[in-house]
């Protein structure tokens, strides 16, 4: 095989790869309910950790998806149910790098566990309306504090 094949070899399964990115985001995306958001996957070192990709409002489910995957499912389920904001902060040092400036950093738990998702502030409002809506007779989880910051 000459340089010339195995090169073209290599373009074709990277723009492969790139048709198969979009045509997923196509599929998840098309009906609706779609914000970008990033959520951090790792805490270990400070500002770090943050994943990009965009979550998807499915009933009382967020389903978040990584930007840059291959899976169809959802790579965190968030439910409404089980769901409370704890505080809302503006990026801090390395994370005002790895983010657009008008991001807010929202601190949650999820069945005792911390999460934190950032957002554009223009989502943040859309995001606690849908966590405070609940059907009728359910219970709306609650934010754990509603003295945050301007952001």
């Amino acid at each position: 095989m000459g340089i010339v094949e195995g090169i073209g070899i290599g373009f074709a399964v990277i723009l492969g790869a790139l048709l198969i990115l979009f045509a997923r985001r196509a599929v998840v995306t098309r009906s609706g309910g779609i914000i970008r958001l990033g959520v951090r996957t790792s805490t270990m070192l400070d500002g770090r950790g943050w994943s990009p990709g965009f979550g998807r409002f499915v009933g009382d489910e967020l389903r978040w998806y990584r930007m840059f995957s291959f899976a169809v499912r959802p790579t965190r389920v968030l439910s409404r149910k089980k769901l409370a904001v704890e505080r809302r902060r503006l990026p801090e040092g390395q994370e005002r790098l790895s983010m657009p400036a008008d991001w807010v950093i929202l601190r949650c738990t999820s069945d005792h566990t911390p999460v934190e998702i950032a957002m554009a502030r223009s989502t943040v409002t859309g995001f606690l309306s849908w966590l405070e809506a609940a059907p009728p007779g359910a219970v709306s989880p609650r934010l754990a504090s509603q003295d945050w910051p301007a952001a």
